[in-house]
């Protein structure tokens, strides 16, 4: 089973309670979400899993010490005493994250410069050479969080954040993180049993998340790098084992999985996406406007993600969203529908009650999350 530790894994605000279901199914134990991430434990292969496995996280980090400080010399003399030579040697290149918020440093950057100095001067210390800091591609990143007096370092394993699938070769202006669309697929309860439509998918995001989902491919399939690999205790036969039983769990789906788009360029992008994702005989793609759409099934799930205030007009938007709301009502009945919106006033635009409302954040913008059932009609004139 291996050595038993603490890991954070890291992802969108919103989105801690999908990924704590997700690190349980993959075996994690001590699952606790907090603001922004998951704590929890396993083995190292539970890591590398993660890793390759998870939807909804960022990155996973590995706590090496943390402790209290009161000064500068506080932070150089406690993280001198951390063991340095079990995670790397004289000859390692790293770099340092940090994140602080802290009266005890007038620049964020500086305690940055005083973990590096003790770092070297530890191995400088023991062994008569500093390692170098390696800013473009270290071989180790080395997070230093500090809040207030608490100092938290740790080993970044993913080191590319895990949202860079590796399948998106081309992008439009407002491309959909990867962990959020995988978010918002979990959050809608969209298991792949019931065809899916996302009648506005930009460069395929939503699609091609949902494709990964209905086919157990691991999102990670398409990635060339992860920070773990280049650790000092990397098992490169235990991570192709990883790779092996993950692989095994793949299926082929039956499930119709749609995208449409009014833009041709949007579509040229979205097929792009989908070949690279090997995702072609799974998702079907055409130029269409959702208003003269025809639905694919009688009973199915529509996602959205509709141009926001940012990129068009007002007046435009809510327009936008009325045919939106009509459209749904009118053509869709049985179905279930969410979109997600930077503005509570596009949704009110649709004319329809939303059965349930969750904040996320695309990028810095907040945004609402709706999810909507279909009724014949309104559900205020629907017989009971």
């Amino acid at each position: 089973m291996g050595v038993i530790k603490q890991f954070v894994a890291k992802t969108l605000y919103g989105l801690e309670n999908v990924l704590a279901s997700e690190l349980k199914a993959l075996g994690a134990s001590d699952v606790k979400p907090v603001n922004r991430a998951v704590l929890f434990s396993g083995s190292k292969a539970l890591m590398y899993k993660v890793n390759y496995c998870a939807r909804t996280a960022l990155s996973v980090l590995m706590p090496l010490s943390d402790f209290t400080i009161s000064s500068k010399e506080d932070l150089y003399h406690k993280a001198s005493n951390v063991k340095w030579s079990a995670f790397m040697d004289n000859e390692t290149t790293f770099s340092i994250v940090p994140v602080v918020n802290s009266r005890i440093f007038e620049h964020t950057a500086y305690p940055g410069l005083v973990l590096k100095d003790a770092i070297a001067d530890y191995f400088r210390n023991s062994t008569g050479k500093r390692p170098s800091v390696e800013t473009r591609d270290p071989d180790l990143v080395i997070n230093l969080h500090i809040s207030n007096n608490r100092v938290n370092i740790s080993l970044d394993s993913s080191v590319i954040p895990l949202y860079k699938r590796g399948y998106r070769t081309e992008q439009g202006a407002a491309p959909l993180n990867e962990v959020l669309a995988a978010g918002i697929l979990m959050m809608a309860g969209w298991d792949g049993s019931l065809p899916l439509i996302d009648p506005m998918c930009g460069s395929g995001t939503i699609p091609i998340e949902a494709g990964l989902l209905a086919c157990n491919i691991p999102p990670g399939k398409f990635r060339s790098f992860f920070g773990f690999t280049r650790w000092k205790d990397f098992d490169e036969k235990l991570f192709a084992r990883v790779i092996e039983e993950s692989e095994r769990e793949i299926i082929i789906s039956q499930v119709g999985i749609y995208g449409s788009d009014i833009s041709r360029e949007a579509i040229d992008q979205a097929s792009a996406n989908v070949k690279k994702a090997g995702l072609s005989d799974v998702i079907t793609l055409q130029i269409d406007d959702f208003k003269t759409l025809i639905p694919k099934s009688d009973v199915g799930f529509l996602i959205f993600n509709p141009p926001y205030g940012q990129r068009l007009k007002t007046v435009e938007i809510n327009g936008l969203y009325r045919m939106i709301g009509s459209t749904l009502k009118h053509r869709y009945s049985g179905s279930k529908a969410w979109i997600i919106t930077s503005d509570d006033e596009f949704l009110n635009s649709m004319g329809l009650k939303p059965k349930s409302k969750y904040t996320l954040f695309n990028g810095s913008l907040e945004c609402t999350l709706a999810g909507y059932e279909l009724y014949e009609g309104s559900r205020k004139h629907t017989k009971t």
